[in-house]
């Protein structure tokens, strides 16, 4: 499992995988800055596509789970499947975008959660992602919320 923040209190979203998102999004983000909610909808968009469509390959008996919570500064998504996984990209991805990967849809993808999100780390087995948006600079911990 990726390990999260610690926080006692997770709110949990499960559904059978489908590309009917919009109810789950906007639940999602109910807690979402209004300056950051297109953005991190794109986002969070891209992850549960990839979730039910990729990993569970749109089998409507397997699940996807979404655990979240604000926690310290910082927005936290923890997304699974139930998936046979894949071996996840490596951990530093380049910011250039005119990388070749960027050019194919999956590159896209993966490329689009990177900059969007502050925080992106897979589990080894490739079933769950972890995503994290700060509301903080990381040097001096002031707002970014203006």
């Amino acid at each position: 499992m990726v390990s999260s923040p610690v926080k006692s209190e997770w709110d949990k979203v499960s559904f059978a995988s489908t590309l009917f998102l919009c109810p789950i999004l906007d639940n999602l983000l109910s807690a979402v800055p209004r300056k950051w909610y297109a953005e991190i909808r794109l986002g969070l968009q891209e992850a549960l596509v990839n979730a039910a469509k990729h990993g569970n390959n749109l089998d409507p008996h397997k699940q996807v789970i979404v655990r979240f919570c604000f926690e310290e500064g910082a927005y936290w998504w923890i997304i699974s499947d139930e998936g046979g996984g894949f071996q996840p990209p490596a951990r530093d991805m380049p910011e250039s975008s005119s990388l070749p990967h960027v050019e194919s849809e999956s590159g896209r993808g993966m490329f689009l959660l990177h900059q969007i999100f502050d925080r992106v780390v897979w589990n080894r087995q490739g079933t769950e992602i972890c995503l994290c948006k700060q509301l903080y600079a990381q040097i001096d911990r002031e707002p970014l919320l203006h």
